[in-house]
C-alpha cells in the first residue's frame, strides 16, 4: 500500500464478499486488489452470484456493451434492484457511467443501472490516444493517487447528496470532477486497479464493512 491508509480502513474485522461484475474490463486486477485488502472477492455474471455479494465493483470497459451483456445475462434488472435496495457499489470509468442516473453524449437508447445522482459525460477526455496519468488528491487519503484515465468520463453535474472526492488538478480539464461518493455508492473516472496502490479500493472495502 502506498502512503497513508484511510483513517477507517480495516476498522472492521469481517471479510465481506465483494463481487466484480465480470462481463468486461479489468476483472482480474480488481479481484486481486480486493483480496489484498481482506475481502472475499468473486466474479459476478449471474443473478445468483450477485445475490451472494455484500458489495459490487463495476469495472471499466465499454458502457454500452456492458449494458447489453448485462441484459443478455439477465443481470440488468437485478443490478438495478440491488442498488436500489442499498447494495454498496463502486464503478470505475465505464462503471461510473453504469451507475450514473444521467449521461451526456451517450449512445442512442443507452441504459444504465443508475442510482448515483450525477450527470456524466461519456468519453469526455477524448479517444484512446488521449489517455493520460496524473497525480490527484482524493478526500480521505493523505497522499496523492496516481490516476490513470483511459477514454474516461468526467462528472458534469452532481446533486446535493453527492460528495465530490477528487478533481483533475492540471491541464485543460482542471477542475473536472473525477471521483464521487453518495451513501453506499462510489465512482471514479480513473482506473484504481492499475498499479499497486490499493487505497481507493480500501475506501470502498471499508464502506462495505460499515454498511
Amino acid at each position: 500500500m502506498i502512503g497513508e491508509p484511510t483513517a477507517v480502513l480495516g476498522s472492521a474485522s469481517v471479510n465481506p464478499t465483494i463481487g466484480v461484475l465480470a462481463l468486461q474490463g479489468d476483472v482480474r486486477e480488481h479481484l486481486a486488489a480486493l483480496r489484498s485488502l481482506g475481502a472475499d472477492p468473486i466474479s459476478v455474471r449471474r443473478p445468483g452470484e450477485l445475490a451472494a455479494c455484500d458489495g459490487l465493483v463495476i469495472p471499466g470497459g465499454e458502457s454500452t456493451t456492458m449494458a447489453k451483456l448485462a441484459t443478455i445475462f439477465d443481470l440488468l434488472e437485478p443490478l438495478r434492484d440491488a442498488v436500489r435496495a442499498g447494495l454498496p457499489a463502486f464503478g470505475t470509468c465505464a462503471g461510473m457511467i453504469m451507475l450514473a442516473d444521467r449521461i451526456e453524449d451517450g449512445a442512442a437508447g443507452q441504459e444504465t443501472i443508475g442510482g448515483l445522482h450525477i450527470t456524466v459525460r461519456r468519453n469526455a477526455f477524448g479517444r484512446q490516444v488521449d489517455s493520460f496519468e496524473e497525480d490527484i488528491h482524493v478526500d480521505g487519503l493523505a497522499d496523492p493517487v496516481r490516476a490513470v484515465f483511459i477514454r474516461a468520463p468526467w462528472v458534469e453535474a452532481v446533486d446535493g447528496d453527492v460528495e465530490v472526492l477528487a478533481r483533475v488538478e492540471d491541464g485543460p480539464a482542471a477542475g473536472r470532477i473525477v471521483a464521487v461518493r453518495q451513501g453506499p455508492l462510489m465512482a471514479t473516472s480513473f482506473h484504481p486497479e492499475v498499479g499497486s496502490d490499493d487505497r481507493v479500493h480500501g475506501m470502498f472495502v471499508d464502506l462495505v464493512r460499515s454498511a
